[in-house]
Parts: structure tokens; C-alpha cells; sequence
């Protein structure tokens, strides 16, 4: 797995048209990763909802909670599904609409310098074996790519106390850490 020019290869490129420049000079240095959740509807799992909303074309009259987010404008860099498939919205080296209002150690602002990984999922359902394991090629692929990640990883739940909740108690954040801290990243 290899990040070339920005892009995942192994992803299916799916743009989303909710982007946009990241700050110039060090404000805009690929340094973190965040970790979210999303299912759509919520709690179903595929059905390619998820694309669809990160595109602005979501069918509104297909479900009730649509018609609630249809309106709104947010992307994800990626997209792994519970079959560890992967969706790529946004070039790493562009700006996702992922975090909203967020600070990561007292820096604001964290779209303008992270990278946004969706897991198919929900708080509390557990992840899948094969999400993990895609979860952990991709965060390697990054963080060769974009050294300075290093082991900044966290999730949008962190970043947004009190607003946000994912990847939530079902995310095992001492497997993930675990697992990179073995392969030396």
C-alpha cells in the first residue's frame, strides 16, 4: 500500500466536491490522524450512503434521518468499510471537511493539518478484524508518507469533547497502538 501524489493506491476514488486548500507553510503539515465513525443510515451497515453524502447527492426521500443531514457539506479523506474496503474522498494534500471545531493539544483547527479516516461503524458495535487490519496498512502508508504523523493519532471524540463522540468505547484504541508500536511506527 502506497500514497502516491496524495492519493491511496489501492483506494477507489470517490471525490467528494467538499474540500479545499490546506493553509500554507508549516499550519498546513500533514501531522495527525483522526479516527471517526459513520454508518447511514445509522447502524446499517453498505448500501453506499456514506459516498453518496460525502458527494452532496444523498436521496433524501430513501430514509427518514436523510433529510435531517442532507444539507450539510462534510468529507472524509477515507472511508474503510467493514469488508476493509477503502473509498478515497479527498487528496491527502487537500483539506476534508471532517473535524469541525477541534483542537489537538491546544491547536485549533484540526482539518487544516490532519488526515480523516471514517470507519464503517457505529460507538458501540465492534470493529471488524479486517478493518483494523486496513486501519493499520493505511496509518503506515501515512506515516511514510507524511513523517511527521508519527504516532499522533487520535480520534474526532478527543478532538471534540462534548460534541463528538466517535470512534467510541467499541474502537480498541490499545490494539491499534499496540500493533504500530510492534512495526517500529
Amino acid at each position: 500500500m502506497h500514497i502516491i501524489d496524495g492519493r491511496l493506491d489501492i483506494a477507489h476514488w470517490c471525490p467528494s466536491p467538499n474540500f479545499g486548500p490546506r493553509p500554507p507553510g508549516n499550519e498546513g503539515e500533514v501531522n495527525l490522524v483522526v479516527i471517526h465513525n459513520i454508518s447511514l443510515p445509522p447502524g446499517q451497515f453498505g448500501g453506499g450512503y456514506v459516498q453518496l453524502f460525502f458527494q452532496n447527492a444523498l436521496p433524501v426521500d430513501e430514509h427518514p434521518y436523510f433529510t435531517e443531514i442532507a444539507a450539510l457539506q462534510v468529507s472524509s479523506h477515507l472511508l474503510i468499510e467493514r469488508d476493509g474496503a477503502v473509498t478515497q474522498f479527498v487528496n491527502f494534500n487537500d483539506r476534508a471537511w471532517h473535524a469541525g471545531r477541534s483542537v489537538y493539544n491546544g491547536r485549533e483547527d484540526c482539518n487544516d493539518y490532519s488526515v480523516g479516516i471514517e470507519l464503517e461503524g457505529t460507538d458501540s458495535e465492534a470493529y471488524s478484524a479486517v478493518q483494523y487490519a486496513t486501519l493499520i496498512a493505511v496509518i503506515r502508508a501515512l506515516q511514510q508518507a507524511y513523517p511527521a504523523i508519527g504516532m499522533r493519532i487520535t480520534g474526532h471524540e478527543h478532538i471534540a469533547p462534548g460534541r463528538k463522540t466517535d470512534p467510541g468505547p467499541a474502537f480498541d484504541w490499545q490494539y491499534l497502538q499496540h500493533t504500530l508500536a510492534q512495526s517500529g511506527n
